[in-house]
């Protein structure tokens, strides 16, 4: 839609301004990531994600993976990190393999093996339970490298907004307490996405009790 096209353009521009920043900040961190790339996996996302909504909103769901991306930038910023351009695609592109008609070898062909093997890795089993598939996946994330780590701090940075009308006490406990798993288990890949996450998590506990 042209209101998603729009909300696509001023990500854009905001991602690259911030690249500049950072640039210009300290030009002795982590080369920030290449504008490219951050361009062509958001305008992938986009594409893959068009029509979806965030749940319970208006607001078109590519708003999720960017705002994702937006978290990891800033760690970029202020953190050595390896591989910028890997945790940002990565960041932008979490949710297309899981929620869209896009395949593993799609993402190979167009962005790499590593970005691929990573967004598979950040792609729960549905044949397994929940938990199941939470613990699964959080295993295989482990296996790759910490830029996507990082992403998985940040989606659930990102995902611990306030919940669903229809959310119950007992399920946002359950989601506080899978966001702790998260925490515990990739928390030493950024200190300062750790720090964020263990604030959101602390700031959930109102939608428990």
């Amino acid at each position: 839609s042209s209101l998603a096209m729009e909300f696509v353009g001023r990500l854009t521009g905001l991602a690259l301004f911030l690249n500049v920043s950072v640039s210009e900040k300290d030009a002795s961190m982590t080369a920030p990531w290449t504008p490219d790339t951050y361009i062509a996996a958001l305008h992938f996302a986009a594409k893959a994600h068009l029509g979806q909504l965030i749940p319970g909103t208006d607001i078109p769901y590519i708003a999720h993976p960017a705002q994702v991306a937006q978290e990891v930038m800033a760690v970029i910023g202020a953190e050595s990190v390896a591989a910028p351009d890997l945790a940002v695609q990565c960041a932008l592109l979490h949710d297309v393999v899981e929620d869209c008609n896009v395949t593993v070898k799609a993402l190979e062909d167009k962005f790499g093996r590593a970005v691929a093997t990573g967004v598979a890795a950040l792609t729960k089993d549905e044949s397994l339970s929940l938990e199941e598939a939470m613990r699964d996946s959080l295993a295989r994330i482990r296996q790759e490298p910490r830029e996507v780590w990082m992403v998985k701090l940040a989606d659930r940075i990102s995902n611990l907004m306030p919940p669903p009308a229809h959310w119950s006490k007992q399920k946002c406990a359950a989601y506080r307490a899978e966001a702790g798993l998260i925490l515990e288990a990739l928390g030493e890949a950024s200190p300062l996405l750790a720090q964020r996450l263990g604030e959101k998590i602390e700031a959930y506990t109102q939608y428990t009790v």
